[in-house]
């Protein structure tokens, strides 16, 4: 994937033809063996480090002018801080990526493109380093070996890099997560753990895809794909493959017969409108010690307009003495999260809230009061958060 990205992008591969040290990890262009001085008036090797901006399969033109600096200060010939270039000092981790400084030297309009960037950055900060000695050079010509093939993303997450949080992303890449019930909240879902850098994703469902499905999932099924019949698990399994490389299709309902097949999940949303099966899933996800979010949406028609509950509640080894009275358990005419009433923004709004729920759970998202059953009330705008622990009760 680096080696591609270079090619294709006329500013990179410039730099590499050039000499300089260059890599691209987690969304950042990384710029090695940059010589600089220190306050001691010693010759030292940093790098720089600036987010990426792409266009399909190559860059584009940089969004912002900042560079990150790895290294001490770098100094100029007097032993002083170059000050004109400093923005901020604070160790960062950016995803694996350690960085010292933040600098900003901005242009007027800008820099065209990452050549252009990284070049001016080099100079200001070498040219004392080369006035000491003039044999040293940021251009080794050394080869840098391509890391993105690690990634479970087909092509880079520059959104992370971008926003600097690639190292609380770290925090889900350790997950397994099974996704039970492709319908409308359990597609939803899929669309939005696709986007984190989960380990795998495995889909359960036997059903497929029908017209009205098509009216609440992400995205927008042709004609003849609706006409083909496709498997639910399989036809979304296709789709997000050409985001994440580990997304695995169980075209099959969730039976006793097939329930080992959560075994090897670390986390597991249950997006059924079953109510057997969705009793079925959870006991044994609770007999197997693997956390789990159930989801539930029940809306109903009252004076002609639309009203009803959307429903998140969180199962784990450590907290499951209110999933009795929170989660339904069998299949009635009259209960609220029975009726068929769906529309693709509640079904996205249900997914969104279990999705924020397990990233808190995950510690990628700061989470005060731990809730492990929420319920958004349509009508009110109100979302009720209860069953906590009681140590923060």
């Amino acid at each position: 994937m680096l080696q591609q990205l270079i090619n294709r992008s006329p500013d990179l591969k410039r730099l590499r033809d050039e000499g300089y040290e260059i890599e691209v990890r987690n969304g950042y262009l990384i710029v090695k063996h940059i010589p600089y001085l220190d306050n001691k008036l010693t010759v030292n090797y940093g790098q720089l480090i600036s987010s990426l901006t792409l266009y399909n399969d190559r860059t584009a033109r940089p969004d912002s002018h900042v560079v990150f600096f790895s290294g001490s200060q770098p100094c100029d010939s007097m032993g002083q801080p170059i000050t004109a270039i400093m923005h901020s000092s604070q160790r960062q981790d950016l995803g694996g990526i350690i960085v010292d400084h933040s600098l900003s030297n901005k242009p007027i309009g800008g820099y065209n493109d990452y050549y252009e960037k990284i070049t001016v950055y080099a100079a200001i900060i070498s040219a004392p380093a080369k006035a000491v000695d003039y044999q040293v050079t940021e251009k080794t010509f050394r080869v840098i070996h391509d890391t993105e093939n690690d990634s479970v993303f087909q092509y880079i997450d520059t959104n992370s890099s971008r926003s600097n949080f690639n190292a609380i992303n770290t925090n889900l890449q350790k997950y397994h997560v099974g996704i039970v019930g492709l319908g409308g909240t359990g597609s939803y879902i899929l669309d939005l753990v696709a986007k984190t850098p989960v380990a795998n994703i495995k889909l359960f469902d036997g059903d497929v895809l029908l017209q009205h499905n098509a009216f609440r999932s992400p995205g927008a099924a042709t004609a003849a794909q609706l006409d083909q019949k496709l498997n639910k698990a399989v036809y979304f399994a296709k789709i997000y493959s050409a985001m994440h490389k580990h997304i695995q299709a169980v075209p099959d309902f969730v039976t006793p017969e097939n329930l080992q097949a959560l075994d090897n999940l670390s986390f597991v949303f249950i997006a059924v409108d079953n109510n057997r099966v969705r009793k079925l899933a959870t006991d044994y996800l609770l007999q197997k010690k693997i956390p789990f979010i159930d989801v539930g949406l029940g809306v109903e028609m009252v004076d002609d307009k639309l009203l009803g509950t959307l429903r998140v509640t969180a199962g784990t080894p450590e907290k499951n003495d209110h999933l009795l009275v929170r989660i339904p358990t069998e299949d009635q005419g009259d209960n609220l999260y029975s009726t068929n009433i769906q529309i693709a923004d509640l079904n996205a709004l249900n997914a969104a809230l279990a999705v924020v729920k397990w990233k808190k759970m995950a510690a990628f998202y700061q989470d005060l009061e731990e809730e492990h059953h929420s319920a958004y009330s349509i009508n009110i705008s109100k979302i009720f958060n209860e069953d906590s622990p009681s140590s923060i009760r």
